[in-house]
């Protein structure tokens, strides 16, 4: 008999579990966005934007590449393309939704408490004051994701970037060619200048067609940890870790003269200067892409999976918000401006504290009660059905 061969998706790999790893860091990172985002927060002098030209946004958009590669690369190894795409696309739409809903919530958080308060800055400062100019076109453009207030600009660019992994699934069983094509988008869109539209103020501040190549640094990185074709990833070395540190350690530097040392940085040599202004976060510059992977591999190579501290009651938390990621997100970013409109009624330490921990606990039940939501709605196995007497022995 003739040997049948079939051609289709490559053979399906055994699921992982989850990687606590990824899970903490990006309730870490989620965490420090609500920090970041409350102006007058103490707890802002010592987050991750303040030690390295990186911050908690390049965090959360390489762990959402690593996410990707186990969710939905890892559904078409299993499925296919197109069942895998089906998914992507019910993700943005979701995404999208939770975007307007906090785009609506937000604003009205926002105007009632600058009409409340007095304080039209408000709306000036978080760029929501075409709302009260033009407000059915404003909401318009919001539709389009073309009308961005501050704070709020993240998950448009998540949304983007899951929909180029829609085609990018096509070419997951190519790292090479991924990578290639992601570099040179990169480096295309930095040399042309090029952005997507953003109405009344320019491009987008987070340049999708930018910020794809960390996200696909990190589905790369994802494919390497679920054993799918992936790019090498470099091995444990003292070298290369003496080599992440050096690039961590200059941005230390770097951060400390240029935010804290005016006075260094007049004495600096211009062009010395003008590098570190150049450090642009909205098309992604070298440094902050060098700087997070450098950190990545850190983590990656030195911290393993299977250490039980990542598993401990100390961590836990975290670990909770960032498999919740969306509604910890959505409710933080809510959170970050009731806790302001707090901390300038009284800034001693009594308040710091208590918003802190206020908020901190806040998140923390978003995440518990997404635990249990996700729980409750998943499908139970059914039971196995009891085994039937043979035939004339009952």
């Amino acid at each position: 008999m003739a040997t049948q061969t079939r051609s289709g998706p490559p053979a399906a790999l055994p699921r992982p579990g989850r990687d606590p790893r990824a899970d903490i860091c990006r309730g870490l990172a989620l965490w420090m966005i609500v920090i970041n985002h409350t102006p007058g927060n103490w707890l802002g002098g010592f987050t991750l934007k303040n030690f390295a030209f990186a911050d908690a946004t390049e965090a959360f958009v390489l762990l959402a590449g690593y996410a990707g590669a186990f969710a939905y690369a890892g559904q078409a190894d299993r499925q296919g393309w197109a069942p895998a795409a089906a998914a992507l696309i019910r993700r943005i739409g979701k995404l999208y939704v939770a975007h307007i809903f906090l785009l609506v919530v937000f604003t009205a958080q926002v105007g009632f408490s600058a009409a409340t308060l007095d304080r039209a800055a408000y709306l000036d400062e978080l760029a929501l004051d075409p709302f009260a100019e033009q407000p059915y076109r404003t909401l318009l453009e919001a539709l389009l994701l073309r009308f961005q207030p501050h704070f709020l600009d993240i998950l448009p660019l998540y949304i983007v970037l899951l929909s180029l992994l829609i085609p990018g699934l096509l070419l997951r069983g190519h790292p090479w060619a991924v990578l290639t094509l992601s570099l040179a988008l990169w480096l295309g869109v930095r040399e042309a200048g090029f952005n997507l539209p953003r109405w009344q103020e320019g491009g987008w501040f987070f340049n999708p067609l930018a910020w794809q190549v960390l996200f696909v640094a990190g589905f790369l990185l994802g494919q390497a940890a679920r054993g799918a074709p992936s790019i090498p990833l470099p091995p444990r070395s003292p070298w290369i870790a003496a080599l992440a540190l050096i690039v961590l350690g200059l941005g230390v530097l770097g951060m400390i003269v240029s935010e804290h040392l005016p006075e260094t940085m007049e004495e600096l040599p211009l062009w010395f200067s003008d590098f570190l202004v150049g450090i642009d976060k909205t098309s992604l510059h070298p440094v902050r892409l060098l700087s997070m992977l450098a950190l990545t591999y850190l983590v990656a190579a030195y911290v393993p999976r299977d250490w039980a501290f990542l598993r401990s009651r100390w961590v836990w938390p975290f670990a909770a918000m960032g498999r919740h990621s969306l509604p910890v997100f959505c409710f933080g970013i809510l959170l970050s401006f009731a806790a302001r409109l707090l901390l300038e009624q009284y800034d001693g330490w009594r308040m710091q504290v208590a918003v802190n921990l206020l908020s901190f606990g806040a998140l923390v039940v978003i995440a518990l009660i997404a635990d249990w939501a996700r729980e409750t709605v998943r499908p139970k196995p059914a039971p196995s059905p009891a085994p039937q007497p043979l035939p004339g022995t009952a």
